[in-house]
């Protein structure tokens, strides 16, 4: 039985993660995972997430080897989604997502060849959000091997539809 992530759930994410300026992207190396903080571009969460990065950096060569990866979140709600990274290089998107922030930042400027987008698609996302003692916790997944999303665990589970 296939399940459709329903506006209202993407919607909670979108409002769980806008808050929060930073996150931590994990990747795989050969020696395990790594993570470290990223800004996040801030446009309207659909199921990908943007974030800007150098080609000479280790998290570059890293996605190059392994597109898994995780992006946490922490602030008056902790979100983690999993999904798949690629690197993208289009001048169009990158002058779009690009601000003087990052011109500080990387100390150079969205034209730069060197300067890329990481888009991570969403493959999964968790999210605990508190407040009035409460602690809600949904599961999306998307089923990339066509076999069943329906889980025994307590969490729902929904179909992300990217």
């Amino acid at each position: 039985m296939s399940h459709m992530i329903k506006q209202e759930e993407m919607e909670t994410l979108r409002e769980l993660i806008k808050e929060v300026d930073t996150a931590m992207l994990t990747t795989v190396t050969e020696e395990g995972l790594v993570s470290r903080p990223m800004k996040t571009q801030e446009v309207e969460f659909d199921g990908d997430l943007w974030f800007f990065t150098k080609k000479e950096t280790n998290k570059y060569e890293e996605i190059l080897h392994d597109q898994d990866v995780n992006v946490a979140y922490a602030g008056k709600s902790y979100v983690s989604v999993r999904g798949r990274a690629e690197i993208v290089e289009d001048l169009d998107k990158k002058k779009e997502l690009w601000s003087k922030v990052y011109e500080e930042i990387m100390q150079t400027s969205y034209d730069d060849p060197n300067v890329v987008l990481i888009k991570v698609k969403a493959e999964a996302a968790e999210y605990w959000e508190t407040g009035n003692f409460t602690k809600k916790i949904a599961f999306l997944y998307k089923r990339m091997t066509g076999q069943s999303s329906i889980s025994i665990d307590v969490n729902e589970t929904v179909e992300l539809n990217n």
